[in-house]
């Protein structure tokens, strides 16, 4: 409970699960709700294209955008040299936490639309229809009848988040040879529990590690859970 480099993993971890969380989630809801209006056009198309990164390896997916990141051979590289501007380097200390949670992002948006879209597909009709001959707007639909009919979705992919928020290993681990100065063998817990083992050859020390981070997920994934239950109840 000592070690800075523990806690400085699980501080990094907590604050992507305070910022990119949320943020998911929001545009995956905000997606199932556009499709499931049914107003949109080229609907199918959109569904697949937004879950098609989901089956995208990790380390794939890390690989792409860290070269696309690159301010020296990638796109931010290529757009600086082509255009004269001078954009942030992504890959840099102070940035390196907001593009792995766009990576994560990209990665796991589709799949939490289909989540919310397939909970708003099961809602009773009957429940659209009173709710238009009362002359509820689509806001109010929205607010009065879609959102509490998916609110078990809803819990379902916060927890889902949390687990694998904590879980973080592959986009830092592929990025350490991209951005070695931005990322470092316990950047995240997880990354952390890792080297101990297989570099540092202290796997009694990994063990605990992983047992506390084990204790520490289950921990919160339980309080959002019971938290979300007593709001339904009341």
């Amino acid at each position: 409970m000592g070690d800075p480099k523990l806690w400085q993993g699980l501080t990094t971890v907590l604050l992507l699960l305070g910022v990119q969380v949320p943020n998911m989630l929001g545009v995956a809801l905000g997606l199932a709700l556009a499709i499931d209006s049914g107003r949109l056009h080229g609907m199918r198309f959109l569904r697949i294209s937004v879950f098609l990164p989901y089956a995208v390896p990790a380390v794939v997916s890390t690989l792409i955008w860290g070269f696309m990141y690159s301010s020296r051979y990638g796109l931010v590289g290529s757009l600086n040299d082509a255009l004269g501007l001078d954009l942030p380097d992504p890959l840099r200390a102070d940035l390196i936490l907001a593009s792995i949670g766009n990576i994560v992002t990209w990665e796991f948006i589709g799949y939490n639309m289909l989540i919310f879209y397939s909970a708003l597909r099961i809602i009773p009709r009957s429940l659209y229809e009173a709710a238009a001959i009362d002359g509820a707007g689509e806001l109010r639909l929205i607010r009065s009848v879609k959102l509490p009919g998916i609110r078990g979705a809803l819990l379902v992919t916060v927890v889902f988040s949390i687990i694998g928020s904590f879980q973080l290993f592959s986009e830092p681990s592929i990025l350490q040879g991209l951005a070695p100065n931005a990322t470092s063998s316990f950047f995240t817990p997880t990354l952390y529990a890792f080297t101990l083992s297989f570099s540092g050859q202290q796997t009694s020390y990994a063990s605990a590690v992983s047992i506390l981070l084990g204790l520490v997920t289950a921990a919160i994934a339980f309080a959002v859970q019971v938290r979300t239950l007593r709001r339904t109840d009341a």
